[in-house]
């Protein structure tokens, strides 16, 4: 197929606000490198770490939560740590971690018979295979996404779905459900008693999700308007994000929020439990007494990185109908400004997808 020299998309010029998005109709497409393929994009989603990526909230400069920024930005103090693996990003940046596509060319050493597939992009990339240990790479982060018409990746990190669903639906999956699943599977969660907190966003409803398939019995930490909805997703029981933690109480607890709540909810753990983050929208900054760490046998875990299984595993959940979309709204890729605006409410349930193929 003859593909075209330029393309659309939105490009992040720089930490800050939403004016740093920019709508561009002249990029150029970019050209597959060896071990790449070019996708052709049909559809992404906002995710906290654009947000937290735009904003610079990353950095160690700033101290409170992601919404304290998230409009304005952080200022000139994030520039030089504002990319979540603590490094400082270039720009201009197309970002979008979420991506359902096509692919449509192929570099050096890829199997012809790749063109046409369907795929989803891993969003946090796959680990190099160097002495520096696994990578700090994540798609429309270090790398550019799926936030304009054409992306490419490393032909490994483009997996094949079969699927009836729509691009849309399918977009849902790859950061929010990845970063549960690799969340889970780090706290080795079985048919125990597990606290999600978030519980109504991206990842949280993922986590409803994938810790149910695995007999969990959940807990959901929402709002009241929004509780019905997640035991429909799930949860076994919700908590208003206001009412106490019952104390020692579960085995695993699943944390978005940190915060000044952080405490409690290490309270809430039984002994010899577990307890694993992946994201502190309340807060980075908690209080911890080692005593109750190594008296009550406590395991605190962090969760990021992902071996390979973790996205084929997700794929696997999708082709087999074990997990389900959930996709509240959805804009075009120029009215990005107004899809992250809504975001930031915190109003919806599950993710905000956005259409970006012409």
């Amino acid at each position: 197929m003859t593909l075209p020299k330029t393309m659309q998309g939105m490009i992040l010029t720089g930490h800050g606000g939403l004016e740093k998005l920019v709508w561009r109709e002249d990029l150029p497409v970019p050209c597959p490198a060896a071990g790449e393929v070019l996708i052709r994009v049909g559809a992404s989603a906002v995710n906290n770490t654009d947000i937290n990526t735009r904003s610079g909230w990353y950095s160690k400069s700033v101290r409170g939560g992601t919404a304290s920024g998230a409009s304005a930005g952080y200022g000139a103090a994030a520039d030089k740590d504002g990319g979540w693996a603590g490094n400082a990003l270039s720009f201009p940046r197309i970002q979008g971690a979420d991506c359902c596509g096509e692919i449509v060319a192929l570099g050096k050493g890829v199997p012809g018979d790749r063109i046409g597939e369907r795929v989803l992009v891993r969003a946090l990339q796959s680990p190099a295979s160097s002495d520096a240990g696994p990578s700090t790479a994540t798609f429309g982060s270090e790398s550019d996404g799926a936030f304009a018409a054409y992306a490419t990746t490393a032909s490994e990190d483009a997996v094949a779905i079969r699927s009836d669903l729509s691009d849309i639906e399918l977009a849902s999956f790859p950061c929010a459900f990845s970063t549960a699943e690799g969340m889970i599977q780090r706290a080795g969660l079985g048919a125990e008693r597990v606290l999600v907190t978030g519980a109504s966003g991206g990842v949280g409803s993922a986590a409803i999700q994938l810790a149910k398939r695995r007999g969990a019995r959940v807990t959901a930490v929402t709002t009241a308007a929004k509780a019905a909805d997640l035991l429909s997703l799930g949860a076994d029981e919700t908590l208003d994000r206001n009412d106490p933690f019952p104390e020692r109480a579960f085995d695993v607890v699943l944390d978005l929020v940190g915060g000044p709540r952080w405490t409690e909810l290490v309270d809430a753990l039984r002994n010899g439990a577990r307890y694993v983050t992946s994201g502190a929208i309340a807060g980075p900054i908690v209080e911890l007494d080692l005593r109750t760490l190594y008296l009550r046998d406590l395991s605190l875990l962090g969760s990021t990185h992902q071996p390979a299984t973790i996205f084929t595993d997700l794929v696997g959940y999708i082709e087999t109908g074990e997990i389900r979309p959930v996709v509240a709204e959805t804009y075009p890729l120029r009215d990005l400004h107004a899809a992250q605006e809504a975001f930031l409410t915190k109003s919806h349930i599950g993710k905000i997808g956005i259409h970006v193929a012409a």
